[in-house]
C-alpha cells in the first residue's frame, strides 16, 4: 500500500491512478490523517468476500423472530 497526501496525489494523479490499475491500493491523508482509500475494483468484492467469510466463521444464527413477536403482542 502506498500513502500520499492529498496534494501530491493531485500532482501525481495520472501516475498514480495507473498504479491502482496496476493493483496497487493508495491510501490518501491529510495532515497525517487517512482519508480515503484508492483501490482497483476487483480488490474492494475480494475484501467482502473475505470479511463475509470472517462472519460465516464467527456469526451465531438464532432465533430473530421470537424478541421482535413479544413486542407485537397484544397483551403488552
Amino acid at each position: 500500500m502506498i500513502s500520499v497526501s492529498i496534494s501530491e496525489f493531485g500532482a501525481n494523479m495520472n501516475g498514480l491512478l495507473q498504479t491502482v490499475q496496476q493493483g496497487e491500493i493508495v491510501m490518501l491523508t491529510r495532515r497525517g490523517a487517512k482519508i480515503a482509500r484508492l483501490a482497483p475494483p476487483d480488490f474492494a468484492r475480494e475484501a467482502a468476500r473475505q470479511e463475509l467469510e470472517q462472519l460465516r466463521q464467527t456469526a451465531v444464527v438464532d432465533d430473530l423472530l421470537s424478541p421482535v413477536d413479544a413486542f407485537s403482542s397484544p397483551h403488552l
